[in-house]
């Protein structure tokens, strides 16, 4: 499953960080005990942190050059959680909240300002329903998968090949107000594919038809109403997927009736993953999962399997006496039902991924050029930076707020 590149390709497609101006660089959590897959864990470590007191809460703390217990930080927007000096912190764990951590990889996150290195407020302050964000993966030569995913969750935003990547919300104001998109766009797409597009037609286009270049992710438009009805019509699907049928209000399903299930029970602590090829099987040690198709194994983002990642984002082995050591003592049941949605979602994009790497790969004939001459591009500068929300309240250091 290869990605398609810029190679031999014009260069007349525009850049998404074009059309999508607005974008912000992955999230740096700074310590990996405030992430994980299940919010009991993360309650747990919680308490033990906070029933720490000097330098042993410091040591599980982990301080870095932004977060130290001593650090005065304001509160993320929209979260109830202290602002007082972590080291005097002594009240309940505050309400873990989803977020992407990887592709199709949903955790939970102690959203506390004071214990992320580099949370992206801006981002937190638009977050919420209807708001999706487009994930654009960052570029590595010849890697399969799409170049670009899109989560409701907040998403953490980092590629799995290990390149930053950059999260482009499809709006710039709480509420589903104002698209991000480079003023001129939506007018621009009207006049020349038909009326009525919105900001959700132009982000299923971009899923469908984005191609990963060095420059960034690459987005041609179509030559005419036909080619932007189909991209629209595919990338809607691919959406719906991605979002486990959020769109369509129908949870996803493997075509024919199939659908994955536990064969054998996975064991209490799996440690090896493998794929059974003639029996379409997930093996997990001893626990066996079926069906499962070729094309979900087989799913890669940035030329990495997406069901190894998972795996390994719940099985790798901490340091003892660490607060990423504090976990299910087995593995819970609630990861095996996430796993056998994960799988039929990755089918479903496996098996139409051949066709989204066709229709990215077709020539177009309006690009860059042609938004230049109607004036759409470049965007302007004010675009590219976050809108101000002046009616805003949030809580800063020790308690006292700020107007935004």
């Amino acid at each position: 499953m290869r990605g398609v590149t810029d190679d031999a390709r014009p260069q007349d497609a525009p850049l998404l960080d074009e059309l999508m101006p607005w974008s912000v660089a992955p999230l740096r959590f700074g310590r990996s005990w405030i992430v994980a897959p299940d919010a009991r864990t993360l309650r747990t470590r919680w308490d033990r942190l906070v029933a720490a007191e000097g330098a042993e809460r410091e040591a599980l703390f982990r301080p870095s050059r932004a977060r130290t217990p001593a650090s005065a930080v304001a509160a993320l927007p929209g979260q109830r959680t202290g602002t007082v000096r972590f080291a005097r912190e002594a009240g309940p764990c505050p309400a873990p909240v989803r977020v992407a951590h990887g592709p199709f990889d949903e955790q939970w996150l102690l959203p506390d300002h004071r214990l992320i290195d580099t949370a992206r407020p801006e981002l937190w302050r638009v977050a919420g329903e209807p708001q999706l964000f487009a994930v654009e993966q960052g570029y590595a030569p010849g890697a399969a998968g799409p170049a670009l995913l899109v989560t409701a969750a907040l998403p953490e935003g980092r590629s799995p090949a290990g390149r930053p990547g950059r999260i482009r919300p499809l709006f710039r104001r709480p509420g589903g107000h104002e698209p991000n998109l480079a003023p001129g766009l939506l007018d621009f797409i009207g006049e020349r594919y038909g009326d009525g597009a919105d900001a959700h037609d132009w982000l299923a286009w971009t899923v469908a038809a984005a191609r990963p270049s060095p420059a960034g992710c690459r987005v041609p438009l179509p030559a005419g109403p036909e080619a932007w009805t189909a991209g629209v019509a595919l990338g809607r699907d691919l959406l719906d997927v991605q979002l486990r049928g959020a769109l369509s209000g129908t949870k996803p399903r493997l075509p024919g009736g199939r659908r994955p299930y536990v064969r054998a029970a996975v064991p209490a602590r799996p440690t090896t993953l493998a794929y059974d090829s003639e029996d379409e099987a997930l093996v997990l040690d001893g626990g066996r999962i079926s069906p499962v198709p070729a094309e979900a194994w087989e799913f890669r983002v940035g030329g990495v399997r997406v069901l190894e990642q998972w795996f390994a984002h719940r099985t790798a082995p901490a340091e003892p006496g660490t607060l990423e050591a504090i976990g299910p003592a087995a593995w819970p049941q609630e990861w095996t039902s996430e796993l056998l949605d994960l799988i039929t979602v990755l089918a479903l994009l496996g098996a139409r991924e051949p066709e989204r790497a066709a229709f990215a790969a077709e020539g177009r004939t309006e690009g860059a050029t042609a938004l230049r001459a109607a004036g759409v591009l470049p965007p302007p500068a004010r675009a590219r930076r976050p809108a101000s929300v002046l009616d805003h309240r949030e809580e800063g250091p020790e308690g006292q707020f700020m107007l935004l």
